[in-house]
């Protein structure tokens, strides 16, 4: 009698519809990114308002913003193996609460409590990451794979809401209510935590990869709406289940490096972008602060765009060429924002229009490499990748503001006549972020669009 193998039981999960329970699964998911992102956010209108109340130095204010980032990282690089270990459905929850009570607990901090601020912000930072590595984890692998290059680029957009989330509630709440109302609504992740315990499964790759066959075959059956009769039952054990060991990364250095340099490359130059870019604008060309920021309204829409094109186009292109051209579309774009930098269209400064066309492809890059990232390593080796990705990620968001900080000089950035000076050099480096970027995808990258996801921890497809 012939062996039924994983390949049997995954080739009828694959062939299941985009049902109700699919798109349930998802929204759930894409809440998780929604609200977690919400909390982590949030964090800069929370402080410029105690930066008044409790008169913080610049370093207590750095401490405070940083402490997320090195959260964030932390909960990427621990909750990534704990997620390919222990499962994914149980990390996205406790992900989810770490952030949500951490964030909601900066409402009762006492007056001039900035190193408690700082604390409670590390926790929403390693929330933040804990939750939404296996969450993209968990909708690649659920989504059959002639779907899933446009639904798990879809995903990521969610991330963007997030971010649009966090500063229209705070202009809609802490003017009449103050800021600790603000931060109280922090709470609400947990309903989103108590959701994807009732109602999310544990992913069915995970459980087939790990040999525990009898959950897989069931959950596949809830989900096609079958008879357990008629879905097979795995009898060959698995050849390398998953396992936390962070160092098996390291057996695929091609893709290790790849991953390091396209997340990490997006994140310099997107942070650098949105962080340094309106100080930018408004000492450059002599405009307001509240114009400047104004103009960056454009740079932030049009990230989100990219995203949404990048959604529509990965499948007629494929991963691989679309994340080539996006990264050197971000780089010329970067590269004549440093030339062009005081040239006017009309009453728009065209360094804007060139910001705007950075974040076009900065964005919409990570709709496409964050799903790739899991999509090139495996079920396996799949929530600790995305870790690798989040920790280039993390340091990214350090690097590329500190770089441009280091660039410019101190005297540049508080004398406008200096500043010329500064960008061009500063515009080179970020350019060149995004160059390594295009330039990983063309010469480490692989094919994911249309092949179905590794059981193991075997190199996935060549070029």
């Amino acid at each position: 009698m012939a062996e039924t193998t994983s390949d049997d039981l995954l080739a009828l999960f694959d062939s299941a519809p985009l049902n109700a329970r699919y798109w349930v699964i998802f929204t759930l998911m894409a809440a998780v990114f929604v609200f977690d992102f919400f909390d982590f956010l949030v964090v800069g209108y929370l402080l410029a308002a105690v930066n008044q109340e409790w008169h913080l130095t610049y370093g207590q204010s750095a401490i405070i913003l940083y402490s997320g980032g090195v959260g964030a990282i932390v909960g990427a690089v621990l909750f990534g193996a704990f997620a390919d270990a222990w499962g994914r459905k149980q990390q996205m929850v406790i992900g989810t609460f770490i952030c949500a009570i951490s964030s909601g607990c900066i409402a009762f901090i006492p007056e001039g409590g900035w190193l408690l601020f700082a604390i409670l912000r590390f926790f929403v930072g390693v929330g933040l990451t804990a939750a939404v590595t296996p969450s993209l984890t968990v909708v690649v692998e659920l989504t059959p794979t002639r779907h899933r290059t446009i639904a798990t680029s879809f995903y990521v957009v969610w991330a963007s809401a997030g971010g649009f989330l966090a500063p229209a509630i705070s202009a809609a709440i802490m003017g009449p209510y103050g800021w600790r109302r603000v931060a109280l609504l922090g709470f609400v992740a947990l309903i989103i935590g108590v959701l994807v315990w009732l109602f999310t499964p544990e992913s069915v790759r995970w459980l087939t990869a790990k040999g525990r066959f009898e959950e897989a075959r069931n959950e596949v059956a809830r989900h096609l709406d079958l008879p357990l009769r008629q879905v097979p039952l795995p009898t060959v054990p698995p050849s390398s289940p998953p396992r936390g060991n962070l160092l098996d990364l390291l057996h695929h250095p091609r893709m290790f490096w790849e991953t390091v340099l396209i997340w990490g490359g997006s994140s310099t130059a997107g942070y650098g972008v949105y962080l340094w870019g309106p100080t930018i604008v408004a000492l450059l060309l002599n405009i307001p602060v509240p114009k400047a920021a104004a103009y960056f309204i454009i740079v932030s829409g049009a990230g989100v765009t990219g995203k949404i094109i990048v959604t529509l186009i990965a499948p007629l292109m494929g991963r691989r060429l679309l994340g080539v051209i996006w990264g050197l579309g971000g780089a010329v774009a970067l590269g004549l924002a440093g030339y062009l930098n005081a040239v006017m269209v009309g009453e728009m400064p065209l360094l804007v229009i060139l910001f705007a066309c950075s974040t076009f492809c900065i964005e919409g890059g990570f709709s496409n490499l964050a799903p790739y990232t899991v999509e090139s390593y495996g079920v396996s080796l799949g929530a600790r990748s995305s870790g690798l990705g989040q920790t280039a990620n993390g340091f990214g968001k350090i690097i590329g503001p500190l770089s441009l900080a280091l660039i410019a000089g101190s005297s540049h950035l508080v004398s406008p006549q200096q500043t010329e000076a500064a960008v061009f050099p500063a515009m080179m480096f970020l350019a060149f972020a995004m160059l390594l970027v295009g330039l990983s995808f063309l010469f480490l990258g692989v094919e994911t669009h249309g092949k179905p996801l590794a059981l193991g921890s075997e190199a996935p497809a060549s070029h």
